[in-house]
């Protein structure tokens, strides 16, 4: 298991929270995501490292901006 932090800017209410992890439970082999909404960090164990990129993608789905590895 691995477990990787993530700055998330723009997140500022429930639905944003819904919304990051709703997209970033579509990649493969996420089990847990964490979201701190007043930190702006989320938090992701997966059974495997996840590419930076494919994190970025599923943030910015969501509407929010990956600013980097908390």
């Amino acid at each position: 298991m691995t477990t990787t932090a993530y700055t998330v800017t723009g997140m500022n209410c429930g639905h944003c929270v819904q919304s990051v992890t709703e997209e970033l439970e579509r990649l493969a082999s996420v089990s847990t995501i964490t979201v701190d909404l007043a930190d702006g960090r989320v938090t992701v164990v997966s059974e495997q490292e996840l590419a930076d990129g494919d994190v970025r993608a599923a943030i910015s789905e969501a509407g929010f901006e990956l600013v980097g590895r908390a």
